[in-house]
């Protein structure tokens, strides 16, 4: 079995889904940390030819604090409006705003839960078939951090294979999942582009980007541009 996991982002980029797609379980790390200004509740779209970064409204943000205790803001119609501005006349407009719209005016208050719905969703428009289960119900409260509890998330699951972005070079090491009889892999974004209005591809922007953009079929294509190593 594959195992995949990371903390819950607001319509990431389009690496997360090749991952999504790469592995039989996503866990969405809600029990991790909350980190100020990094992209859990952001992410960039195209406006006028430029990366233009939207920010989901977060309440109850303090030091240490979760992001399975954090509370969605009052913004999102805000944001609505600024992707209906930038996508209205994008090819694919039409079958994923209503999606996004949707998402954005659910009705739930826990951020974990809120992007979760997000991913499950987006990830049912993609035709990904992964299971996804969130950490806080798998693993529960633990003193576990970093490449022990990514290994005891492995365990728990019965995996004999982990994939994670190429970032995570930096933290975990192959010899000590081999030692535990998990293979690790890295996945790293290959080449990635498409035709975006009539600007300079502008890339790395949200998964928003690229369904206003592609069709499902020219998307399932775009999940495999990926690099295992």
């Amino acid at each position: 079995m594959i195992v995949g996991s990371n903390q819950p982002y607001l319509f990431p980029y389009i690496g997360y889904w090749q991952l999504m797609n790469a592995v039989d379980y996503y866990v969405i790390s809600d029990s991790m940390n909350f980190i100020r200004h990094g992209y859990i509740n952001r992410n960039y779209i195209l406006i006028d030819g430029e990366r233009h970064r939207f920010t989901l409204e977060v309440l109850g943000v303090h030091s240490d604090t979760l992001i399975n205790e954090i509370e969605v803001g009052n913004n999102s119609k805000k944001i609505l409006k600024s992707i209906f501005c930038a996508y209205k006349k994008s090819p694919y407009f039409e079958e994923v705003y209503p999606m996004v719209e949707q998402i954005l005016l659910n009705n739930e208050k826990n951020l974990a839960k809120y992007i979760g719905y997000s991913i499950e969703k987006v990830a049912d428009y993609l035709g990904i078939d992964t299971k996804f289960i969130y950490l806080s119900e798998l693993q529960g409260k633990t003193p576990l951090r970093g490449q022990d509890r990514t290994i005891d998330i492995c365990k728990r699951l019965n995996a004999d294979s982990f994939i994670n972005p190429i970032g995570g070079q930096e933290i975990y090491d192959k010899e000590d999942f081999h030692k535990e009889g998990i293979e690790l892999n890295f996945l790293q974004v290959g080449d990635v582009e498409y035709k975006q209005f009539n600007n300079e591809f502008v890339p790395n922007l949200s998964i928003l980007d690229v369904m206003m953009f592609n069709s499902k079929e020219d998307i399932k294509e775009l999940q495999t541009k990926y690099i295992l190593s």
